[in-house]
């Protein structure tokens, strides 16, 4: 294991880090709140301890990262990112939380889950607002760059389906992806998505700081806002479709939009099956929430059409963003927003939950399985489109939902334990592993009425979600620390 190249490009991250926590200084300055020592300290504190990891594992010489190098780096970023994150938040007495929530606030927003300790929002310093979108958008992109250059590399549930699309080639164990070109084109794509949403918003009622802010947390799929009602604040049928409509495009895998761009056509948009069948789960739970909102509300306007349609792809896209407080709607419709985080979007995108392409094979899997019971001596291959896929994918997306539903059984009990009731438990451990952010129970609105060990849970929980699990997983099995 190469701990001393892992620490040096741990101290280049958190360099570069540093320099975003310049900005919400910017803000503070712009609207003169006192939160410019705050975030000056943190600043400082995250630079001098990226230079020092720098300067104590300097090594002229070229080294390879492997596979096991790989696993432990991803983690690794994700929780020293996390912590340094954290600082603004109980620096000083801008915000005042106390070391676990301002954990769970880091975490929730690098992980772009989207819940929140933080009360009163209406209230806040911009300085701080701006800063949680800021991080969702910054996770945003680390997302990004996971999921297409690193994880079909290290062979993550089902992320092999992407192998050889946008990364570079895979020699022996060695990672050696050509992020050269990818990551400067993910860049472009993310930052062309994000300034059209921000134009959008603006145009169609927000001011600009909020336009901006919610341009981050729309394009990232995090679902921060800075308001305590959300989109519901607004009240914007034209915010509600634009917002819709931005999320959906951040929903799709952006190795899409990085072949849309660099071959200048969108025949890979018509042509990609996950896309397709995410689409059309879209669009039958819109049908059925606006549908089943008519018989219950009595009402079939436009408002209730634009809102039923941002309430829909807002949770199955993981994002989060709410058009009404979703715990209040009749009947089964609040568990079945929560549970379309379930299947989450499109490998490769910025979302969470298990994602379109596993639900799609599990789907494929089942119909064959019935087709062999009428015709058991029957060769049939599992296809996704053209192509046919083998049987090391199958396992691995399998095996994928056996430890997912594991996991979540697992942290429903731990949650029970801890002392919260049933509905509070299972779904906050839901919302958290696929990185949705509402929950229901005492963890609809905002998650700080609970207890400090279900928030220290919940934090490893958002980040075991957004690394597909295994990733985080596989170091604490002892094989992975063998020779």
């Amino acid at each position: 294991m190469k701990f001393r190249l892992i620490s040096q490009i741990l101290g280049v991250g958190l360099v570069i880090f540093s320099l975003f926590q310049l900005l919400p200084i910017a803000i503070a300055l712009i609207y003169q709140e006192n939160s410019v020592v705050s975030f000056t300290y943190s600043f400082l504190i995250t630079l001098s301890s990226g230079l020092f990891l720098i300067a104590v594992n300097f090594n002229k010489e070229y080294e390879d990262l492997r596979i096991r190098d790989g696993f432990l780096l991803t983690v690794l970023l994700w929780f020293t990112f996390s912590i340094f994150a954290s600082l603004p938040f109980f620096i000083g007495k801008t915000v005042n939380l106390s070391i676990v929530n301002a954990y769970f606030e880091a975490v929730s927003g690098l992980t772009t889950t989207g819940a929140s300790i933080l009360t009163n929002l209406d209230a806040q310093l911009k300085s701080i607002l701006f800063y949680r979108s800021l991080l969702q958008w910054i996770g945003g992109l680390g997302i990004i760059v996971l999921a297409l250059a690193l994880f079909p590399l290290l062979g993550v549930g089902g992320m092999q389906l992407y192998r050889g699309e946008t990364q570079g080639s895979v020699s022996g164990t060695k990672l050696r992806p050509k992020m050269a070109e990818t990551g400067k084109s993910l860049w472009l794509v993310y930052l062309l998505l994000t300034a059209a949403c921000s134009f959008c918003y603006f145009v169609s009622g927000m001011d600009i700081f909020d336009a901006i802010t919610h341009s981050f947390t729309t394009v990232a799929i995090g679902g921060f806002s800075n308001y305590d009602q959300s989109f519901a604040y607004f009240d914007n049928n034209l915010l509600y479709f634009f917002g819709s409509i931005f999320m959906l495009l951040s929903a799709l895998s952006f190795s899409l939009h990085f072949v849309a761009l660099k071959k200048r056509t969108l025949i890979g948009y018509a042509l990609d099956p996950e896309l397709k069948f995410f689409l059309n789960v879209a669009f039958l739970s819109f049908l059925f929430l606006f549908i089943s909102m008519i018989i219950f509300t009595d009402n079939n306007d436009l408002s209730l059409l634009m809102k039923s349609l941002f309430q829909t792809v807002s949770f199955l896209t993981t994002t989060g963003f709410t058009s009404e407080d979703h715990s209040s709607m009749p009947s089964y419709l609040p568990y079945f927003l929560i549970g379309l985080a379930g299947m989450g979007a499109c490998a490769g995108s910025t979302g969470g939950g298990i994602k379109a392409i596993r639900i799609l094979i599990f789907l494929k899997q089942g119909v064959k399985e019935l087709k062999k019971l009428v015709h058991p001596n029957s060769v049939l291959p599992l296809k996704i489109g053209n192509k046919i896929i083998s049987q090391e994918i199958k396992d691995s997306v399998w095996g994928f939902l056996a430890v997912y539903l594991i996991t979540l059984l697992i942290g429903t009990m731990l949650l029970l334990a801890s002392g919260l009731n049933f509905e509070t438990a299972f779904s906050a451990v839901f919302s958290c592993i696929n990185n949705l952010g509402p929950a229901l129970g005492d963890a609809t609105l905002n998650y700080s009425s609970l207890n400090e060990i279900s928030k220290l849970f919940l934090s490893f929980a958002m980040i075991l979600g957004r690394l597909e699990i295994y990733t985080l997983l596989v170091l604490f099995t002892s094989f992975f620390w063998r020779s």
